[in-house]
């Protein structure tokens, strides 16, 4: 059985409000986005995002720089929750199928959480309401603590 990894915050609830401050609050793109943050607990991450007519690109479906930011945003935010604050060293994306739909859900398991590193999959869906979730793209990264600590009082 794995052990289980280490969490950077006190709660799920707090890493939520953290998240919600921080990565979303203080990121303009993320911001602008809406991008709602789900889960950010043990080495997982699960946001979600509605889509706007703004965010396609000209068939209809949500533009790869959109898809691309909820797959880096999900590996950066499980990668947080074990190892504090973090940026994106790098991620290589494929493109499933087409992102059409009305929300794109994506959800972020870290692999290994070392000291200088933690590497993080991820995967996107796009979903409508009363149909079954498409899997739309697949994500691995490398995620690099800044060496801040989160806590509630930097939020």
């Amino acid at each position: 059985m794995a052990t289980p990894l280490p969490n950077r915050f006190a709660s799920p609830e707090e890493s939520i409000a953290y998240m919600k401050k921080v990565a979303v609050a203080r990121s303009g793109f993320s911001s602008w986005l809406a991008v709602e943050p789900v889960k950010v607990w043990e080495g997982e991450s699960e946001l979600t995002l509605d889509l706007r007519p703004e965010m396609t690109q000209h068939h209809g479906y949500a533009h790869g720089a959109i898809v691309g930011l909820m797959a880096d945003n999900a590996c950066a935010w499980a990668g947080a929750s074990v190892a504090g604050d973090v940026v994106t060293g790098g991620y290589t994306i494929d493109f499933l199928r087409p992102a059409k739909g009305e929300r794109l859900r994506a959800r972020g398991t870290v692999i290994r959480a070392g000291k200088r590193q933690v590497v993080v999959r991820a995967d996107v869906w796009a979903e409508s309401e009363g149909e079954a979730p498409v899997h739309v793209a697949a994500a691995q990264a490398t995620i690099v603590p800044t060496g801040i600590v989160p806590t509630a009082a930097a939020a």
